[in-house]
């Protein structure tokens, strides 16, 4: 796991550079540039620290303590020429250096100093990802979703033709289809752009919600396929969608995915997920949110099997216990769809089966929540 230091000592620089407590007794004032980055005294008493560091170089800088291995201790992502903030932490026993990177990638490390003594709650380091290092999973993601797109266009034309034919009862099975190829996507979304509204968009703002006149996409065709929707209108929006699915595919290539958005997309599918898909609010008539959810879980496989390479080093426990606690989801969702496979709405779950759904998600979610911070990209050198 994460140390929980990580956040709690990006929580004590806040509070310092808010001015709302002061800093240690007897703290040094180290003022850096591309020249040099200045050590503490070379002998420090082990527990806190606070160093006052002040940026006179004209460019921004990242400030990191480190040991001799590399792990960080406490670090300021970005400082301002001109500006001070404090580096504040505890430190046990051992040596450590500062290192100032500035974004014309100068990197100074300071001379080493050493730490003495003994200390309750001195922090546990870890190891930086290098903002470079999350190229390679950032184009195999990349192309995983490449792949997929052919087959979520076949399944919206095979959709648009059910609806051509007059065939509803396949096209609400075949909607289901089409929209889990979408929702397994779900780690993109953010470089979809506008092609994500228009595709998977919720009436949710809308001037006339669901009877509003631009809401298309998935949704919509749900709405019009369990609410009587006329075949005029729905063979519309299915047009609609294979168009807008057309110039996903064509776009794409063009579009990036911020490496820093990867981690953060591993959380933030399944929390999305249990606020829109457990709650019902992404229902539109089909009473399939919980397939969404379990399409969910697998674009978070997906994206987690991507970083795997980058967990592991960080935090040996981690990638297990988020493998296993997937699979208990996974367990918990399939065991609300029938054997002809109709799923059960979650307002319709037992009682106990919701909960056990509600907790193992829960857990996985905290474990999830590890990952930005840990995998966070940092210009480390």
């Amino acid at each position: 796991m994460l140390k929980r230091w990580v956040r709690g000592a990006v929580l004590v620089l806040a509070v310092l550079a808010a001015g709302l407590i002061g800093a240690a007794p007897g703290a040094s004032s180290l003022p850096i540039s591309t020249g040099g980055c200045p050590a503490p005294p070379p002998s420090v008493a082990a527990g806190p620290i606070s160093l006052t560091v002040t940026n006179r170089a004209a460019l921004f800088a990242a400030v990191y303590l480190i040991n001799p291995a590399g792990a960080v201790f406490a670090e300021i992502p970005s400082l301002t020429p001109g500006k001070s903030l404090p580096l504040a932490t505890t430190l046990g026993a051992g040596t450590y250096r500062l290192r100032c990177v500035f974004t014309d990638n100068t990197v100074r490390d300071s001379a080493a100093f050493t730490v003495t003594g003994t200390t309750s709650g001195a922090v546990t380091g870890y190891r930086a990802v290098p903002d470079l290092a999350l190229a390679g999973p950032v184009g195999a993601y990349r192309n995983w979703v490449r792949a997929a797109l052919p087959g979520l266009l076949a399944a919206s034309q095979t959709l648009a033709a059910d609806v051509a034919a007059g065939d509803l009862a396949k096209a609400r099975a075949d909607w289901l289809t089409a929209h889990l190829d979408y929702e397994r996507l779900g780690a993109a979304y953010n470089s979809f752009g506008d092609f994500d509204d228009a595709i998977n968009g919720r009436a949710d703002g809308l001037p006339k919600g669901t009877a509003d006149p631009d809401w298309t996409g998935f949704h919509a065709i749900e709405y019009a396929l369990w609410h009587g929707g006329s075949a005029t209108q729905l063979a519309a929006l299915t047009g609609k969608l294979v168009n807008s699915v057309n110039g996903l595919i064509a776009d794409f290539p063009s579009e990036e995915v911020d490496p820093g958005d990867l981690p953060l997309r591993a959380h933030e599918i399944l929390e999305n997920a249990m606020q829109f898909q457990l709650t019902g609010l992404a229902d539109y008539g089909s009473a399939t949110t919980l397939a969404t959810t379990y399409a969910n879980t697998q674009g978070t496989e997906e994206v987690v099997s991507v970083l795997a390479a980058l967990i592991t080093p960080r935090d040996p426990g981690l990638l297990p216990t988020i493998t296993s606690g997937l699979a208990r989801v996974q367990a918990d969702l399939l065991a609300a769809r029938s054997a002809t496979g109709v799923w059960t709405a979650p307002a319709n779950l037992p009682l106990a089966q919701r909960q056990r759904l509600d907790g193992d998600l829960g857990e996985l979610l905290e474990h999830l929540s590890v990952l930005p911070d840990l995998l966070a990209p940092r210009t480390f050198g």
